[in-house]
């Protein structure tokens, strides 16, 4: 996976975990949401109506072509217009060039073509994080910490170097060669190095692992192609172990396929239950979902993860799940996008993500938030609006409808019109965000510290079993201060206060990464078990959610014993 990883960075003023990957994540959900193949709808209306209008626009276009006092490109100005025009419509139609178009259709798919490294840009060069097992890099002997100078002639050094950059030179059609320039850690010249593309795969589980000997984790990052069989074999792999309850993460999750949602979600609802429905101006694109099969885990505590990055998808499968009470909804409220797109791929390669439908939840809930066609800056400000009104720390900040009130199955009050509130309340934890923290993420130095660090020991470490890695690896506050002092030599001033406010979590995310950079060649399903396991020691939803199995196993005895709790 040609991927720059950028630790605590979503926004932009807490720079925490939970919040780094919100602005990738919402251009994800913003351009993509739930979205229903176009193959699946037949069927097109007369022009009539639209006639005028196109013949109009055409005239402009042949007038600007043949008689404007400048050269113009006409496809920009097509594009340009398509899209201003879009505008005028709901927030999440949306056109993209060929490009853009390929770039978004690569986040759900199953993989994409390139040489299989995760690479970090850090001083104005480009470094191996860590070559991706099985990948062409790995093959060829790519080490972390390896210097990428050139691809083929393309230099990958300097200022102007950006993502960009590098994924236009690594990527390119599976089969195809490339040759590397590299520079590793204690030569003096660099090599080259020739590669031929493959097919990378790319995952949606990102973690599956046993907390206990009963209780389980799994963390879904998006409902991609590949997510449904995923999940089916992490879901296996846990009971086979001995799970009996189950903490589902979907925060921060975006969306996708919409029946990747739907399948999830029969694994845990029983009988022919209505798991979502669909309803549209055209009755073509009205359809209704429901549980169909045996699914692995119909009986036992879940308990579900949601924030205010859980999009689209991720309300489908929370949605009905809690008005089918089969879930106990833990964290934030999710984001409210509640819009169905049909992706209809044009003449040129460009896509039309168009908006053909709203979902429903079971109970008949839109948890499509409020907006107004044309003001799409509104719309995208409304987390914000969330922030300044105190949502994110305080329960009783999250403004429901009253007047959309809906019961689930077994009669608990559950509310419409913005995305999933939660059953129990978990505010985000802001007692380790520091703007010295945001420096050092910026800098990327937390990351390098736990490169080096796993470099220098991994012949060492390597041969550990996690446990035994866990109780080995204890960062001391010496290591820490090392650290800090390499951060001063590149330019971030050391601010003692703001440092020990935020010590702990540096220490625990360090360790993580460390452990993230030592097991993940072992980790051939593309999950970051390691990582997690540490990580989430620090994640107060997470430690909060492993002390409410009883909330959740109170479900199936109705509304008196759970309810919306802070």
């Amino acid at each position: 996976m040609e991927s720059k990883q950028i630790q605590p960075e979503k926004e932009q003023i807490q720079n925490d975990r939970t919040t780094i990957r919100l602005p990738m994540l919402l251009g994800l959900t913003l351009a993509g949401g739930v979205l229903l193949g176009a193959s699946f709808f037949g069927g097109t209306k007369g022009l009539n109506n639209i006639g005028r209008g196109y013949s109009k626009y055409k005239e402009i276009l042949q007038l600007i072509e043949n008689n404007y006092v400048d050269s113009v490109d006409t496809d920009d100005l097509v594009d340009f217009s398509i899209t201003k025009m879009l505008e005028k419509l709901d927030p999440h139609t949306a056109y993209l060039n060929p490009v853009d178009a390929v770039a978004a259709r690569s986040q759900l798919e199953g993989g994409f073509d390139g040489i299989g490294v995760e690479f970090n840009i850090y001083k104005d060069t480009v470094y191996v994080v860590t070559p991706l097992a099985g990948g062409p890099s790995e093959t060829a002997g790519i080490q972390s910490g390896d210097k990428i100078l050139k691809v083929d002639e393309t230099p990958l050094t300097g200022k102007n170097v950006d993502n960009s950059t590098v994924y236009k030179a690594m990527r390119g059609k599976r089969g195809t060669d490339v040759r590397l320039t590299i520079l590793s850690k204690g030569q003096q010249q660099p090599r080259q190095i020739t590669l031929t593309r493959d097919r990378i795969p790319t995952y949606a589980v990102d973690a599956a692992y046993m907390v206990d000997g009963e209780t389980g984790y799994l963390k879904v990052n998006r409902f991609s192609d590949s997510a449904f069989e995923e999940f089916r074999t992490a879901l296996n792999a846990l009971k086979q172990q001995g799970m009996k309850q189950l903490v589902l993460d979907l925060r921060n999750n975006p969306g996708g396929y919409l029946d990747r949602a739907t399948n999830m979600a029969d694994e845990f609802i029983d009988g022919n239950k209505l798991l979502v429905y669909t309803d549209g101006k055209d009755d073509r694109y009205d359809r209704k979902y429901f549980a169909k099969t045996a699914g692995q885990f119909e009986d036992g505590a879940l308990i579900v993860l949601i924030d205010e990055g859980s999009a689209s998808a991720s309300e489908i499968l929370a949605g009905a799940l809690q008005d089918h009470d089969r879930g106990y909804i833990v964290g934030r409220r999710s984001f409210g996008k509640g819009l169905v797109q049909m992706p209809v791929q044009l003449s040129d390669g460009s896509e039309l993500r168009l908006t053909i439908s709203r979902y429903y939840t079971p109970a008949g809930r839109s948890i499509q938030k409020p907006y107004v066609p044309g003001q799409e800056g509104d719309y995208e400000k409304e987390l914000d609006l969330r922030s300044k009104r105190g949502e994110y720390y305080i329960a009783d900040s999250i403004k429901n409808d009253p007047k959309k009130v809906f019961k689930t199955d077994k009669g608990r009050t559950v509310y419409g019109g913005g995305g999933i509130t939660p059953d129990y309340f978990v505010p985000r934890d802001s007692s380790w965000q520091t703007a010295y923290l945001g420096k050092l993420y910026a800098k990327n130095i937390i990351r390098e510290y736990a490169l080096e660090y796993a470099n220098d020991n991994r012949k060492r470490l390597e041969k550990l079993p996690f446990a035994e890695f866990d109780k080995a690896v204890n960062l001391t506050d010496d290591q820490l201060s090392a650290m800090t002092k390499q951060a001063t030599a590149e330019g971030v001033t050391y601010n003692a206060a703001e440092f020990n406010r935020s010590k702990d979590y540096i220490r625990t995310q360090t360790k993580a990464l460390i452990a993230r950079y030592i097991f993940q060649k072992s980790n051939r399903a593309g999950q970051n078990n390691e990582f997690y396991r540490i990580a989430n020691t620090s994640d107060n939803t997470y430690t909060k959610a492993l002390s409410l199995f009883d909330k959740a196993r109170q479900l199936e005895f109705g509304p008196k014993q759970v309810g919306m709790k802070k």
